[in-house]
């Protein structure tokens, strides 16, 4: 019997003394609940009392009760930010401004190459080089132009010797034809030799003319090839700054793109004096835009910094897709900042409807 009762009692699982038994309230200590709600009314009344007249109470000055901020109160019941730390309030915009968005556009923009056909022999531009109007950019391969040109002037020198040569011929011809012509005259001169040295002058003389007439072709031609030799050279067309470069030495570079390998220019050349805001304005408010009107520019990339501008002009032309009208303003303000494709924002100032 034994046996069994100590078996059954290692089957039994001990539980901590806090830890009441399945189905058993938890013990109670300390107070009853009645005894705990009478002493928390107490000490609730002992700190209103100490609040209000504790100072008059113990001596003290009598302390003015506290009264609660009405913007607390207001902030409590709307569920926004403590009244504690009021934000202070944007400054509200003027009702007669108009703001748009677009972007910072060169009106002078061009992607410079050559005018012929060529091999790129050398460039001398790089991204961000400032040029002027008549720098060169880059060289082509000129060595057959070259051969051209040489073959032309020895043409002009050709003709030249030609002219001198028939010129001498001709005095002779003349002095013959004085002689021949006084001797006639004495019949001391047939009339067949003076009509042989006629024929030989006024021969002469059309041969010198032919050879002048060969010299100015010869000369049109050193000037063409003096040309075809310049164009294998590619200077600015305008004072400007280098914002890509497109070609380097050894490629093939053309004014018409031809496919393959084929460049179409050397580089890609901005005039940083053209640019301007371009702005799309909704059209149910283009009636508030006018030329030169005052207008605020913001770049994105420098949003504390106001750019004065006014409107350069509307451009007569609706957006059918986004319901806008591109609108172009210039910046008063020249700036090395400023850069083409940066976002802007403007503000139009007394943006009025155009019947006010």
């Amino acid at each position: 019997m034994t046996d069994k009762r100590d078996l059954l009692r290692s089957l039994t699982i001990d539980r901590p003394a806090e830890m009441p038994a399945a189905g058993l309230a938890p013990r109670r200590s300390g107070l009853p609940g009645w005894a705990k709600g009478v002493g928390v009314v107490a000490l609730l009344g002992l700190g209103v009392a100490g609040g209000v007249y504790g100072p008059a109470l113990f001596g003290g000055e009598e302390a003015a009760p506290a009264k609660a901020p009405v913007a607390a109160a207001a902030t409590a019941g709307s569920g926004t930010a403590s009244a504690a730390t009021p934000s202070a309030a944007p400054a509200p915009r003027p009702s007669n401004t108009l703001v748009a968005s677009g972007y910072i556009v060169a009106r002078r923009t061009a992607t410079v190459s050559a005018e012929i056909t060529g091999r790129v022999q050398d460039v001398l531009v790089d991204e961000g080089m400032v040029v002027t109007k008549g720098q060169e950019l880059a060289r082509l391969d000129a060595t057959l132009a070259g051969i051209d040109l040489d073959l032309a002037k020895a043409r002009v020198a050709s003709a030249q010797a030609q002219i001198e040569g028939l010129g001498a011929d001709l005095r002779d011809a003349e002095r013959i034809l004085a002689r021949t012509s006084s001797l006639s005259r004495a019949s001391n001169a047939s009339e067949a030799e003076l009509t042989r040295v006629q024929a030989r002058t006024e021969t002469l003389r059309a041969q010198l003319k032919g050879a002048r007439a060969d010299l100015e072709v010869a000369r049109i031609s050193v000037a063409r090839q003096t040309e075809t030799v310049d164009r294998h050279i590619v200077r600015a067309p305008f004072n400007g700054v280098v914002i890509d470069k497109n070609a380097q030495p050894g490629e093939i570079i053309s004014p018409m793109s031809s496919g393959g390998f084929t460049r179409t220019g050397v580089c890609t050349l901005v005039d940083m004096d053209s640019l301007e805001v371009e702005v799309d304005v909704n059209e149910a408010n283009i009636g508030r835009v006018r030329p030169g009107q005052k207008v605020e520019a913001l770049l994105d990339a420098y949003p504390d910094w106001k750019i004065p501008a006014s409107v350069i002009a509307v451009v007569p032309r609706a957006n059918r897709d986004k319901a806008t009208i591109k609108v172009r303003i210039k910046l008063e303000q020249r700036d090395t900042r400023v850069l083409p494709d940066m976002g802007a924002k403007v503000t139009f100032l007394d943006a009025r409807p155009t019947g006010n």
